[in-house]
């Protein structure tokens, strides 16, 4: 008799720490259950700019103070790396064989909705962090930080019955899901390659070789779609590089700023490229984003857009318009 009452005592108290019909403990059980210090995840995150979106295959791994993050765009199989390893931060870009070089607190610097650590830190943030119960499992909505697009304000945290984690929305003002995350397996006792979070891990010295069949000539100049208000096209220059050319687009008015695009050259030798900024997510590639000016390539472009006088956010919309206009460069064989 005693090993029943034993049992069925555990049952309640496992109800309730995991769900049950006590809300008041979900939050706490959820950060209790993925605050980790290690933990490998798998998934798929989606994220919609106007009336596109964009789905990378994720994969997140942390141990400690170290982390990486490798992002495969599923429509042109497009592949980056956020690797933090010490005090450094780096994006990858193999197919490029160059990587950009931060001194950053990310992903300390905002909430980052495809790491663990980074739901439980939203979730303690919030002091107003509710739960609902669903049909099978809960959701937990609390505020979220990302310091460069006020357009998101706060995400659902969708648990399963157990308080398995499956699902994370980031929300604008308005309640659309901006960026989903799906995670599909989390393993919170991986084991890692003792270089696994290091840059040597990521360089493949035969990556590369220089390809005389492909042209560096941009034939086919990409124009934002956002232009900001009184703000004009008042010059577009080509200028020849030792591999091809380089095209300048440049705006004036009252939100002046300069656009400049070439085409995307892989390097015979890997390049690290020191940048006083932080890596930043677009929704179809990680740019770098430093006081005035932003770095990305995606579709074969490589784009630095610049301005003085016009804010970050601003900047960011430029850069997302021009995910609409993507084309193929013909210069490419």
């Amino acid at each position: 008799m005693k090993k029943y009452i034993l049992l069925i005592a555990t049952i309640l108290i496992f109800a309730v720490g995991c769900g049950g019909t006590d809300l008041s403990n979900i939050k706490e059980e959820f950060i209790k259950n993925i605050e980790r210090t290690s933990f490998l995840i798998e998934g798929t995150m989606t994220i919609v700019s106007e009336q596109d979106s964009f789905t990378y295959d994720v994969t997140a791994a942390r141990d400690g103070d170290n982390y990486r993050v490798r992002l495969v765009n599923q429509l042109n199989n497009h592949e980056q790396i956020i690797l933090r390893t010490g005090s450094e931060v780096y994006v990858v870009t193999p197919s490029l064989n160059k990587s950009f070089k931060f001194q950053s607190d990310w992903p300390a610097n905002g909430s980052q909705a495809y790491l663990l650590d980074s739901l439980a830190l939203d979730v303690k943030n919030d002091p107003e962090a509710t739960v609902e119960k669903t049909d099978d499992g809960y959701i937990i909505k609390a505020l979220v930080n990302y310091p460069n697009n006020a357009n998101l304000v706060n995400e659902r945290i969708h648990l399963c019955e157990d308080g398995e984690l499956r699902q994370v929305e980031v929300l604008d003002a308005s309640g659309n899901a901006k960026i989903t995350v799906l995670f599909q397996s989390i393993d919170f006792r991986p084991s890692f390659e003792d270089d696994f979070f290091t840059l040597e891990s990521l360089i493949d010295e035969e990556c590369c070789e220089e390809d005389a069949t492909v042209s560096g000539i941009l034939e086919d100049v990409i124009f934002p779609l956002y232009v900001p208000l009184n703000t004009h096209l008042i010059s577009k220059d080509t200028v020849s590089t030792t591999t091809g050319n380089r095209v300048i687009l440049t705006f004036a008015g009252d939100s002046p700023f300069t656009l400049i695009e070439e085409v995307a050259r892989p390097r015979s030798e890997f390049e690290v490229i020191p940048v006083h900024g932080e890596p930043l997510l677009l929704s179809n590639a990680v740019g770098a984003l430093t006081g005035n000016s932003l770095h990305w390539t995606a579709n074969n472009i490589q784009y630095f857009l610049s301005s003085d006088s016009i804010p970050v956010s601003q900047l960011l919309t430029i850069a997302e318009s021009m995910s609409k206009t993507s084309i193929p460069v013909s210069g490419l064989k």
